[in-house]
């Protein structure tokens, strides 16, 4: 059983960097895509980023292209969100995901989420 773990979330003022953390245990991850996700008070939960384990492939959606990186350490089962120059509507609850490649993220697993709170 796949377990998601976040962890790095906290309170930053604008233009500030933070990295979250997602620690994955219960099985290999080498055919697996896992990702970021986010969901801010109100709206509905919306894509950040992903890559690929096996091969580091990375997807990011437009509002963070440039300012986030995402990034995995195989030998830790462990992926990473490095946040920077950080906006006030980048607010938000961020959860990890895992899913088997090429499948719907609905398919896969989810972490319980890390708060990130972003003041002007």
């Amino acid at each position: 059983q796949v377990q998601l773990v976040e962890s790095g979330g906290g309170l930053v003022q604008a233009g500030d960097s933070l990295r979250l953390s997602c620690a994955a245990s219960g099985r290999t991850f080498s055919g697996y895509t896992m990702g970021w996700f986010r969901q801010a008070p109100g709206k509905e939960r919306e894509f950040v980023a992903s890559i690929t384990w096996r091969d580091g492939a990375t997807y990011y959606v437009g509002s963070v292209k440039g300012r986030f990186t995402i990034s995995r350490d195989n030998a830790k089962n462990t992926m990473y969100l490095q946040m920077s120059s950080l906006k006030p509507e980048d607010t938000a609850v961020y959860y990890c995901a895992a899913t088997p490649y090429r499948k719907a993220w609905s398919d896969g697993s989810w972490g319980q989420g890390t708060q990130v709170t972003v003041s002007s």
